[in-house]
């Protein structure tokens, strides 16, 4: 879909790893300034490939875009190394809650003020505990040792110090209980109305991000094969079957998916 003022332009790339095994195979996305754009998939369908290669982080793997552009507010990215790209304001926050387990809560959010542009570490530092108020309370904790869900809440805490104009969100729900998700997407929801923080989010949760984005594209094995506004993704029966996990009376219906195999039409 295209979108009147997209601050991410993803055009028909192609990555490679060790310049051999072809990953990603003329993906095309496109994240509206403001806005926020999910990402779905199966494991191994390439959408933590299709960070990276925004971020620039491919090539810490060997990875490469070998065909195809990616713009970032009208200006091409996809030759641009990690560190310039989060100088623009392009910051990921990758998979597996990474922090500096011997550093404390605070320390590391202010390891993310190295970016900030405008306001100072003390305003980045009341701005992060306005929206993570349990990181104020674990301010002087070591990181390693706060529970899980802090953690993942002290990544995007630690991003949001950089002031970013995109995140890209890798699986943010993914080890978490249930009542921690609600948590911490509602966060991600208010950064993005009240910050005006746009967000490309990859998550397995089908049913969890299409609450909170408004449109998503859907990776197969490297290629996008459906595209849609989310309330529409959500009565849409191949969606219900394969990622929501839902039949039409509304129940579990996996036991009778053995292979997943995409509909002719998804072709067309």
């Amino acid at each position: 879909m295209a979108h009147a003022d997209p601050i991410l332009q993803i055009k028909n790339i192609e990555v490679r790893y060790h310049e051999v095994i072809l990953v990603l195979k003329g993906v095309s996305i496109e994240v509206p300034k403001g806005g926020i754009v999910a990402l779905l998939g199966a494991n191994g369908a390439g959408k933590s490939t299709t960070l990276k290669a925004v971020s620039g982080l491919l090539s810490t793997e060997d990875g490469k875009v070998t065909d195809g552009s990616i713009e970032f507010e009208q200006s091409p990215i996809h030759n641009s190394h990690a560190a310039g790209i989060s100088k623009m304001g392009i910051i990921q926050v990758i998979e597996g809650r990474r922090v500096f387990e011997h550093l404390t809560v605070e320390e590391n959010l202010k390891v993310g003020a190295h970016l900030r542009k405008t306001g100072s570490v003390k305003e980045g530092l009341e701005l992060v505990y306005h929206y993570f108020p349990r990181l104020f309370d674990k301010r002087g904790e070591t990181a390693g040792f706060i529970s899980g869900g802090e953690q993942q809440m002290l990544v995007v805490g630690r991003a949001l110090m950089t002031e970013p104009k995109l995140l890209l969100l890798d699986e943010p729900s993914m080890g978490l209980a249930p009542k921690l998700i609600s948590e911490i997407f509602s966060i991600i929801t208010k950064l993005n109305q009240e910050q005006k923080i746009s967000i490309l989010l990859v998550e397995q949760n089908a049913k969890l991000a299409l609450s909170v984005a408004p449109y998503a594209y859907i990776l197969e094995t490297g290629r996008i094969v459906m595209d849609d506004t989310s309330e529409n993704l959500k009565d849409n029966e191949d969606i219900k079957d394969f990622y929501l996990g839902m039949s039409e009376s509304g129940k579990k219906s996996f036991k009778n998916i053995k292979h997943y195999k995409r509909r002719k039409r998804w072709l067309t």
